[in-house]
């Protein structure tokens, strides 16, 4: 069962660390636009260990939508260095990034991302079909990690079926079923009201008890806090990484 609200600050669990799931050293960004160069990240370094229970902010034009794409491995740097559980993201391929893209990374997106005309089971059942498991493998992960989020009631229903929240729970499922090595999340309150988004957060607290790794992207205040540690970006820089008190 999610509880309603999340977890009070004074009586939060954290985690301690685990090992270092990603290492970023002097990482740098550069785009062309016409005749203009924009410097989207500027010499970034930024370490992030299992367990941790992250925020990343920033206002428009921080860096922060390419930092999370780095880290999403949907993009590569124009220099320095990206490792994801020891191994350097610049010398893989495409059929390798997409690999890590589908086993290693849990994404969740403000938008929610699911097959219209699927039901939660299979748009939850999706990321298996890509790993290559077998169908009775696939269907048992995919009701257990529904179970997880509480949608046990709610695998038969399709996306306009579902409330906001629950298209959203869906989300983390699907994001959940591989057993990644960290779960990312973009705005993932962006699309809901105060309340559903607080329960959201929420689940996000649960998870990150159980032993997620979790990074969410934001420009919220009250959201970063719900982590543990706050990343905050301006001009492709990082301006500071502090606990959350």
């Amino acid at each position: 069962m999610i509880p309603p609200t999340a977890t009070p600050a004074a009586t939060r669990i954290t985690r301690p660390p685990g090992a270092l799931v990603i290492e970023i050293e002097g990482v740098t960004k550069l785009y062309k636009m016409g005749a203009e160069t924009i410097h989207a990240l500027r010499g970034v370094s930024l370490k992030i260990h299992r367990n941790e229970y992250l925020a990343i902010m920033g206002p428009s034009g921080s860096g922060k939508s390419t930092l999370m794409n780095m880290l999403g491995c949907l993009d590569t740097p124009t220099a320095g260095r990206y490792e994801f559980n020891r191994k350097n993201v610049a010398t893989m391929g495409d059929d390798e990034l997409a690999d890590i893209r589908n086993r290693e990374i849990g994404f969740v997106f403000q938008t929610f991302n699911l097959l219209p005309r699927s039901d939660a089971l299979h748009n939850v059942e999706l990321p298996l079909i890509y790993a290559g498991l077998g169908k009775s493998g696939r269907l048992d992960k995919a009701r257990r990690a529904l179970e997880n989020v509480g949608l046990g009631q709610r695998m038969g229903h399709k996306p306009n079926e579902l409330s906001g929240g629950q298209r959203q729970r869906v989300a983390i499922a699907r994001a959940l079923v591989n057993d990644p090595s960290i779960i990312l999340a973009d705005e993932p309150t962006g699309n809901l009201d105060s309340k559903t988004g607080e329960e959201i957060m929420a689940l996000f607290e649960q998870l990150y008890a159980q032993g997620n790794t979790i990074i969410v992207v934001t420009h919220e205040e009250d959201i970063a806090r719900h982590a543990r540690r706050i990343v905050r970006l301006r001009d492709g820089l990082i301006e500071s990484d502090k606990p959350v008190e």
